[in-house]
């Protein structure tokens, strides 16, 4: 049985304002008021974990015990079947320049990486998203979500973000980026980690 969320506000354990934003959006329904590590002037700690899991819980726990609130955390990225799983936890870094993150440049290695591997066509990948709600008292739950699909090129769409223009969700002739939010919303891997999460916590 997962535990209730029955307090009236959650941390997100996270600097980035869309996340704020998007969890705020969710909750707010639920009369649930969101407030970002960010604004708390929590630090980031460094994500030192090789799964989703890992690294959600140490963002999760960090902001729990910091803040004396139940905290929300993400951890998201791509695997590739042809690249053994990869990117993965490391989705991110694959995009990152001394500059701030390129997803052009990152989209562009990673097709690169899959014509060096001679990968076949279709080049299935999916996107994964891992929710951990983490109390102060150490109880967490964990959400996961799938979107499977493939990666094609050249990529297509100027919506979403990240690798969104060169990933088509399985049974669509569209990638994520020519989706609208609300469509993407519908199968992607966050929305599903974030209605499970919803159904079993928060209604």
């Amino acid at each position: 049985m997962s535990r209730r969320f029955t307090g009236d506000k959650l941390v997100i354990a996270s600097h980035n304002r869309g996340k704020l934003e998007e969890f705020s959006a969710l909750l707010a329904p639920l009369n649930v008021t969101c407030v970002s590590a960010a604004d708390l002037g929590l630090p980031e700690p460094e994500e030192t974990e090789d799964s989703f899991i890992g690294n959600a819980r140490i963002k999760a726990k960090a902001a729990a015990l910091a803040s004396g609130l139940p905290a929300l955390a993400d951890d998201s990225g791509l695997t590739i079947d042809a690249l053994d799983g990869a990117p993965g936890v490391y989705t991110a870094d694959w995009a990152y320049t001394p500059n701030g993150r390129d997803f052009g440049m990152a989209m562009e290695n990673t097709w690169a990486k899959l014509e060096e591997a001679n990968a076949p066509l279709p080049r299935l990948a999916q996107f994964r998203c891992t929710l951990l709600l983490y109390w102060p008292d150490g109880h967490e739950e964990i959400f996961e979500g799938v979107a499977p699909g493939e990666l094609i090129w050249p990529r297509r769409g100027a919506e979403g973000h990240g690798y969104d223009p060169m990933f088509q969700p399985e049974g669509l002739s569209q990638t994520f980026a020519e989706l609208s939010h609300d469509e993407k919303n519908a199968i992607s891997h966050r929305g599903k980690a974030v209605d499970a999460m919803l159904k079993a916590c928060f209604t």
